[in-house]
């Protein structure tokens, strides 16, 4: 068990009456044990804590008036993940699938996986179906694109990024979940925490369903699977963006840390490819 301490600060200046729909918090599940968890606003609104979609992402809704508003998160995560020997991972038969889990085979906003099926076929159709086709499908999203902070935008799909091939964390998912979807392994976004992580920010990892569970995945092998502390789970970046304003409002700072009680831990390394990791 690893122990994670996980927050941010936002700061914002309000021009009219904004809703806000923030997610920012931790997700409490089995193997996520959030404690000594609190959440500030100033100055003080009231909040309402709201369960959104079909995998329960848990979010705060609150209506900030004109000024300056200042909202902070913080909380410790014990991270309980199941650890597997990945060489061991098959890929789960169309037939076996759980029917909740078919939706993850679609083309969402932001993941044209219909688009790809021939590229993903060419480029990863004859590998040992498996974790290590998962694995291959990362290591050629990070081969072949340029992590540039800036280089995309709320439009940007992952076609764009496979046409300009530059891109930022969730553009790395959505190019890798889009293949993955492509041959017919289930796959989606999971937004979240992420130790070791440079510059700290938000990050945007991904998830294939796998023999029977969802494995975690980072294409951009900028933060260790290991460490990451899980805020949202959604078809792409659409359904867990951090912050969903509607009025006016501009972000002045933003301020985001995870930091691991044990920096020590091996899990902790971004090339720790030898083991499958499941928290969901």
């Amino acid at each position: 068990m690893s122990t994670i301490y996980v927050g941010c600060q936002l700061q914002y200046n309000v021009l009219t009456p904004t809703s806000f729909l923030l997610n920012i918090s931790a997700t409490m599940n089995f193997h996520q044990t959030v404690r000594n968890e609190r959440i500030d606003v100033a100055p003080f609104q009231p909040l309402e804590q709201c369960q959104i979609g079909p995998l329960g992402n848990r979010l705060f809704r609150l209506v900030g008036q004109p000024g300056p508003l200042s909202i902070s998160y913080q909380a410790e995560v014990d991270l309980r993940a199941d650890e597997v020997d990945a060489n061991n991972v098959c890929e789960s038969k169309y037939s076996s699938l759980p029917p909740e889990v078919l939706i993850f085979l679609n083309p969402s906003r932001y993941c044209e996986s219909d688009k790809l099926g021939r590229f993903a076929m060419e480029e990863f159709g004859w590998l040992l179906p498996g974790y290590s086709r998962v694995t291959a499908v990362c290591n050629w999203t990070f081969e072949h694109l340029t992590y540039t902070p800036g280089s995309t935008g709320p439009t940007t799909t992952a076609c764009d990024v496979l046409l300009q091939r530059t891109g930022v964390c969730r553009d790395y998912a959505h190019v890798a979940i889009s293949l993955c979807r492509a041959m017919g392994i289930p796959a989606r976004y999971v937004a979240g925490y992420a130790v070791n992580l440079q510059p700290p920010d938000f990050h945007g990892f991904f998830e294939a369903f796998l023999d029977g569970r969802w494995f975690l995945f980072d294409a951009t092998r900028l933060a260790p699977v290991g460490g990451f502390v899980r805020i949202g789970t959604g078809r792409d970046a659409a359904d867990v963006a951090f912050a969903t304003m509607i009025g006016s409002a501009e972000s002045v700072e933003m301020h985001v840390w995870a930091n691991d009680s044990n920096p020590q831990d091996a899990r902790l390394s971004p090339d720790n490819v030898g083991s499958g990791l499941s928290s969901a």
